[in-house]
């Protein structure tokens, strides 16, 4: 018997050298990319929404618009800012990725890119 279709979440994270919106858009894009890539997500349709985070010192652009440039032009896409949390890392875009799928949550692969590498080291060891 097939397994029933889920929505699982898929995390990344990266960071970016400035606030500017090519360093936010580029960075953006390679994360997804990966993300897809690593997740074998073809097919758009079966993403539900991507929720996109930055820390309060990105203000120059949307980390959408990284999406909409690879053609998620349908997929429900949000950008919000990160709790300000005293000494955390800065410049970082997070991605949170909700995919309907087949596969069990410890199917899902998390990317995280550059220094945010370092937010998650128990998962970035295979990267």
């Amino acid at each position: 018997m097939e397994r029933p279709y889920w929505v699982r979440g898929i995390r990344g994270a990266t960071t970016v050298e400035a606030d500017d919106p090519d360093s936010i858009l580029e960075a953006t894009r390679e994360l997804l990319q990966v993300m897809l890539e690593e997740n074998g997500i073809e097919d758009f349709d079966a993403i539900a929404a991507i929720f996109f985070t930055t820390t309060q010192d990105l203000r120059s652009t949307f980390p959408a618009e990284a999406a909409r440039a690879l053609g998620m032009t349908m997929v429900p896409l949000l950008c919000n800012l990160e709790i300000p949390v005293p000494n955390r890392l800065p410049r970082c875009v997070r991605v949170m990725l909700q995919l309907n799928t087949r596969k069990a949550q410890d199917e899902m692969k998390h990317i995280y890119l550059r220094e945010a590498r370092s937010l998650r080291p128990d998962l970035v060891s295979a990267q």
